[in-house]
């Protein structure tokens, strides 16, 4: 494995384990499988899984599934998939916060025997009431100093259902003037009757994270549970749980890092299961969506993944990271391995008029100039052929070397044309360009030495393959989406040009025996990827550069 480089969590490791080296490092990925992985996930995935393999310990997958009424074996599924795809395999095992349901309600009523917790009858509306604000401190409950034996009769008949949801609370009992809100007397269990994807209907309480996810890593034996910066005013309640339990000799330790944040996209759940709950995207993969399913569907590879999270590098310092960065990464990775391939977007027809109707030659091209020992590919050449109506100009504009009439052109790795007839229809639209070739000029070299300053790419007409290409671009045109100005939406900013769909598409054909998730660079365009879901279709990778323009928020 290759070194992986230091950041400040490994730094406050080091600090640690010189003060006691028979530390374990042990580590964790905890998703609640309410949703598809994003690329900010990719970010705490990576954290995790590299800070247990630098200090030679393990990586657990936990599934974080207290929250019943949101969750689904779908996601559960879909997790596991995305995160073996990107090569982090949980060797520490993979675990389910339900599990730990039975200790959870066993040291919720150590806590109560304690004088440490107690049943709140205040509703959701009152206890945000008396919680007080940032300068006020809170109320005490009315309920808070109930009977050790009061609070074990009630939360028994709580986890018994004898009370509807949200009647009753276990709140732990710390300090309602807390200058931290979190440590208010913070709920740790709630009455939902709800069944459960892995439980049933065997609980109708459920633990709150805040509560329940300390005790889980302790129970695992987690040394360091990694986790994004909006938990570090939740890091006293974390360590309040595991010290107030009382039993774990060694209680993990929780640090915070900058979550990932990055232009032209959202990492909210919630709306992007607007997204797909609406039919707005193609479902969770759709390629336009920061998930890691429509990241690898797009044609986004694990290393190309990781390779921009670790250029976005590890802090405490929250920022937002230009999505060409992403760009920039699989382009590095495509130039480098991508077989080279012809595609044309828009045909026009063009006639060799002096090369033989029956003649068909082939011609040698380069399967990745950056690789010579790729080989070459042999393409056929025909007497009609195809180019893109891009390459073709009959009122040429300045310095345009393409073809035109009475101008000369490379055919890509074949001979040189020139333009002689152009054939249009009954309005007006060209439907034929009649050349003439050089056919001294085999592979693109005139004897005679003359210069010609433009090369286009063409297919034989009996041979392409029609095509459907996807492209696609940003989600959004504003940069930043946590910053939207107040009375708009996600939806003011949704890029209408996102999603570009060319039908009638040709590629040589060889790309007609392509496997789904084939990467290929179609030459003097972008990278594509063979379609998993939708067939004779390539999704638009990213262009060769970045074309994207400008625009103000």
């Amino acid at each position: 494995m290759e070194e992986i480089a230091s950041n400040f969590i490994h730094d406050i490791i080091d600090a640690d384990l010189r003060e006691n080296p028979e530390i374990k490092v042990h580590t964790r990925f905890p998703p609640e499988p309410n949703g598809y992985l994003h690329i900010g996930s990719a970010k705490a995935i990576l954290i995790n899984y590299e800070t247990a393999k630098k200090y030679g310990g393990p990586f657990n997958l936990r599934y974080d599934d207290t929250n019943p009424s949101k969750e689904d074996t779908e996601y559960v599924d879909a997790i596991y998939r995305d995160l073996t795809w990107l090569g982090a395999i949980p060797d520490g095992g993979i675990f389910y916060g339900s599990d730990y349901f039975e200790k959870c309600y066993e040291f919720a009523e150590k806590l109560i025997m304690d004088g440490k917790a107690y049943v709140c009858d205040l509703s959701a509306e009152e206890m945000k009431e008396y919680r007080g604000t940032l300068t006020e401190p809170g109320k005490e409950s009315p309920y808070r100093n109930r009977s050790v034996e009061e609070n074990l009769d009630l939360f028994r008949r709580m986890k018994a259902g004898e009370f509807p949801d949200g009647s009753r609370t276990l709140r732990a009992k710390i300090d309602m003037a807390s200058p931290n809100i979190n440590m208010r007397d913070p709920a740790i269990y709630r009455i939902v009757h709800t069944s459960h994807h892995r439980q049933g209907d065997k609980w109708c309480i459920y633990p709150l994270y805040d509560y329940a996810h300390p005790l889980q890593d302790a129970l695992e034996g987690i040394t360091y549970s990694l986790c994004s910066l909006e938990f570090e005013n939740h890091r006293p309640l974390y360590e309040w749980v595991v010290d107030n339990v009382g039993v774990f000799e060694n209680p993990p330790k929780q640090r915070e890092f900058a979550r990932l944040n990055v232009t032209n996209t959202v990492m909210s759940k919630r709306y992007l299961r607007y997204l797909v709950e609406n039919d707005m995207v193609d479902g969770w993969d759709d390629p336009r969506l920061p998930t890691i399913c429509g990241l690898r569907r797009r044609g986004y590879t694990p290393t190309a993944i990781f390779n921009f999270v670790r250029s976005a590098g590890v802090s405490k310092a929250n920022s937002l990271v230009d999505v060409s960065m992403l760009e920039h990464a699989i382009r590095e990775e495509l130039n480098a391995s991508a077989p080279r391939r012809i595609a044309i977007q828009h045909p026009i027809k063009v006639v060799v008029t002096n090369y033989p109707e029956d003649k068909v030659e082939y011609f040698d091209l380069p399967n990745n100039p950056q690789n010579p020992e790729a080989g070459t590919r042999a393409l056929p050449f025909t007497r009609e052929l195809y180019i893109d109506a891009s390459d073709f100009a009959e009122v040429p504009p300045p310095k345009f070397f393409r073809m035109k009439p009475d101008g000369e052109v490379r055919l890509m790795g074949a001979y040189i044309v020139k333009c002689n007839e152009i054939v249009k229809d009954d309005e007006g639209n060209v439907t034929e360009i009649r050349c003439t070739a050089d056919l001294e000029s085999r592979n693109g070299n005139p004897v005679d030495g003359r210069k010609i300053k433009g090369t286009i790419h063409w297919l034989s007409a009996t041979a392409a393959k029609p095509v459907t290409l996807m492209l696609y671009d940003r989600l959004f045109t504003i940069e930043n989406v946590n910053a939207i100005p107040e009375g708009k939406t996600y939806n003011d900013y949704l890029n209408p040009a996102s999603l570009t769909v060319v039908e009638g598409a040709l590629v040589e054909p060889s790309l007609a025996e392509a496997e789904a998730g084939e990467k290929f660079q179609f030459v003097r365009d972008g990278y594509y990827c063979k379609d998993t879901k939708h067939e004779n279709t390539f999704n638009r990778v990213v262009g060769l550069k970045d074309s994207f323009p400008s625009k103000k928020n």
